[in-house]
């Protein structure tokens, strides 16, 4: 079994390798070629634990993560974990790799899909609320499929925005970074918003006029009672993009405006569905567009799978003997 840590990850894979790699995974989800149980919630003392197996007809695996929101007071990161990846047909363990660093990446390119396929190619300013690990991640992936000229980054605490601001200028120089004072000012500033927070309310301005003709990207919100986007958001949606159908019962941001008839249910489209008819000439715009990500194992098992063909590739990782 090759042992990956966050260094091999990172060696092994470019940011566009990994956003094939979860295109790949929407386009599975599509054609219903996988298996892939509800994942498993076990809450304990505010912290959770989870448990995701998929499986794929040539590598199956299962991503074992704990979430610790109070870590951000240690200065240390919400989330660890790790990720087993098996053969399809012998069940032989294939790897084991640094769920951290997997789910940065994966969660930071599902991000980057959205801006990719419901974003006009001409945007220029992009607002990130909440500098955590993933904020960080979701400017990365956002900047590299767009020409974003500035990126706004706003956080509760002023510091991790400023620590965002100056990692994401060691790999895009020449980008205009700043750390937005408020939110209003990030939405009114920016062309596309991305939440990645832990809230458990909405984090950006309930005013139409101030969201009409934005592009939004949800990350955050995971729990049926926690919600980051605002009830005015939803009068200007034609469709909400899903990365999984299980986001209706997963995340409070859809959970909530169903439930009052904010929107419908045929009003919520799968981003893979989009793909599917974008790779068949099909064009779809949106004025306004809401694309929320609640995450899946089927991308983890995916990923790691590219992530690992390439490490073997290149001779990265250590063998163990289990």
């Amino acid at each position: 079994m090759l042992c990956l840590n966050e260094n091999d990850i990172l060696k092994a894979v470019s940011l566009n390798e990994v956003m094939e790699a979860v295109e790949s995974a929407l386009l599975l989800y599509e054609k219903k070629e996988f298996h892939m149980p509800m994942r498993m919630h076990v809450g304990y003392e505010g912290n959770m634990l989870l448990l995701m197996p998929a499986f794929t007809p040539k590598v199956f695996g299962t991503k074992l993560v704990s979430l610790f929101p109070k870590n951000t007071e240690k200065n240390i990161p919400v989330l660890k974990g790790t990720m087993i990846l098996n053969d399809g047909e012998t069940g032989e363990p294939l790897a084991l790799l640094n769920a951290a660093t997997l789910t940065a990446l994966r969660t930071g390119a599902v991000g980057g899909m959205g801006v990719k396929y419901l974003t006009p190619v001409n945007v220029k300013t992009l607002g990130v609320v909440g500098a955590g690990v993933q904020g960080f991640h979701q400017a990365l992936f956002a900047t590299e499929v767009r020409p974003f000229s500035e990126v706004f980054v706003y956080d509760i605490n002023p510091a991790r925005s400023r620590t965002v601001t100056e990692r994401l200028s060691k790999k895009r120089p020449g980008l205009h970074l700043h750390a937005a004072e408020t939110v209003k000012e990030l939405v009114k500033k920016s062309d596309v918003i991305i939440t990645a927070t832990t809230a458990m309310d909405p984090v950006l301005p309930d005013k139409e006029d101030l969201l009409k003709g934005k592009h939004f990207v949800g990350i955050g919100s995971y729990k049926p009672t926690g919600r980051e986007f605002p009830n005015s958001l939803f009068t200007h949606l034609e469709r909400i993009y899903v990365d999984t159908e299980h986001a209706i019962e997963e995340s409070g941001d859809l959970v909530i405006p169903l439930k009052n008839h904010w929107v419908t249910r045929e009003q919520v489209w799968t981003l893979g569905k989009l793909i599917k008819q974008t790779q068949e000439g099909k064009e779809i715009h949106h004025e306004t567009s809401f694309f929320k990500s609640v995450g899946m194992a089927l991308f983890d098992v995916v990923v790691s799978d590219a992530i690992y063909r390439k490490a073997v590739e290149n001779n990265l990782g250590e063998e163990v003997v289990l």
